[in-house]
């Protein structure tokens, strides 16, 4: 089978998160860019993806044009990724997956727990692929802590520390720099601020390597500038559904962390740290013995690890080969699912709009326990309360 067709909507000019997809997607050879509605400027759209090499015809002014265009074609592409801002993911996302296409949609998904719980069901109902890009879960070594912990080397899980906290929006007078006001204004971000843009990351990636999602929780949220109306730094405490405990926080004032996304996780027989800033050591220490570097690409790792490494050894790997896992991943699950087998299991990692619905609900739960002094509240979506309502999740 040739080479998969992809297409980017939003991403344009100029994005922080353009180039990265563009990367990821094409670092394998496995996808070939075929389509785009790069920019809310039809023209300005239209230009730069012919500059970025789409023909003329499939460099499209908005996704409604895409959507239109892309339907009627025999050689229509296989994946589309919504790199939008975050009020439109749920209308594309979801006209999309209703005409057959396979989506990979930024986070957050939704705006809401319902739109998040309709975009779930439609994917079942129509068998076509929705991800989610938390691309963080792309990283060689954050692949081998999961094959780790599901292979018992820590025993039970007790305890996950989460951290993603930078300094990048800490100055006051900054506040009206477009790039960073529309973070705190809730027309345009919703209810919550750092928690939805990067307290979800930390969430979900404690979730996919300890394989427990959360089921409570309690938080508490600060502006600590005064004049945003949402949060800018928050902790929230977490029990999950097989028993761990969970620490995270996440800020947006901490000066001098830069990136800030680490994780730590504890367990009977020994513990593990990663930190996003160094992602090729994984620091392991069973219990009794001697604390343990494990580097991407040595030898011995798991399968899930050798299959997300391409450099060899000491050589940096960051997001974007992190990214282009993802995509990996979804060429191998739409392959599968074209010549009707099984995907291969190492493989099988990239998160689901299931994924993308917790994240919702955790949001909603957090913005609720922080005005209520710090409440415990139910982090999970309604539908997933009831474990029938869980089957594929």
């Amino acid at each position: 089978m040739g080479k998969l067709a992809w297409g980017l909507i939003g991403g344009g000019e100029g994005s922080q998160i353009g180039p990265a997809h563009r990367l990821g997607a094409g670092l394998d050879g496995l996808f070939t860019f075929s389509a785009g509605a790069l920019d809310h400027r039809p023209d300005a759209g239209r230009a730069y993806g012919q500059r970025l090499g789409l023909a003329a015809h499939r460099a499209y002014g908005d996704w409604q044009e895409m959507l239109a265009g892309e339907q009627a074609r025999d050689d229509r592409v296989d994946l589309v990724t919504v790199a939008t801002p975050n009020a439109t993911h749920f209308e594309i996302t979801k006209a999309f997956l209703e005409h057959g296409f396979h989506v990979l949609c930024e986070k957050p998904m939704t705006m809401t727990v319902e739109e998040g719980e309709e975009i779930v069901r439609i994917a079942r109902a129509s068998g076509r692929i929705c991800a989610v890009n938390y691309g963080y879960t792309g990283y060689s070594l954050v692949r081998h802590m999961r094959a780790m912990v599901a292979r018992g080397d820590l025993g039970a899980v007790r305890l996950v520390k989460a951290e993603f906290a930078h300094g990048h929006h800490a100055d006051a007078a900054d506040a009206d720099n477009p790039r960073v006001r529309w973070r705190y204004d809730p027309a345009q971000a919703g209810i919550s601020a750092q928690f939805a843009d990067c307290g979800i990351h930390a969430l979900h990636m404690a979730s996919f390597v300890i394989g427990q999602e959360a089921e409570r929780l309690s938080a508490d949220t600060v502006s600590c500038i005064g004049s945003r109306v949402l949060e800018d730094d928050a902790m929230v405490n977490l029990r999950f559904d097989r028993g761990a405990v969970g620490r995270l926080w996440t800020s947006s004032v901490a000066i001098g962390r830069q990136h800030g996304l680490t994780l730590q996780v504890f367990g009977e027989k020994g513990g593990l740290r990663w930190s996003q800033e160094q992602p090729n050591q994984l620091y392991w220490m069973p219990l009794g013995g001697r604390l343990q570097v494990i580097e991407r690409g040595e030898t011995g790792l798991s399968p899930e690890a050798d299959r997300t490494t391409r450099v060899t050894i000491g050589h940096a790997e960051g997001m974007p080969l992190a990214f282009a896992n993802i995509y990996k991943d979804l060429a191998e699950a739409i392959r599968a699912q074209k010549e009707n087998r099984e995907i291969d299991p190492a493989a099988n990692l990239f998160p689901r709009a299931e994924d993308g619905l917790r994240s919702m609900a955790a949001v909603v739960a957090v913005a609720e326990s922080g005005k209520s002094e710090g409440a415990w509240k139910d982090a999970r979506p309604p539908m997933f309360r009831d474990p029938a309502g869980d089957s594929s999740g």
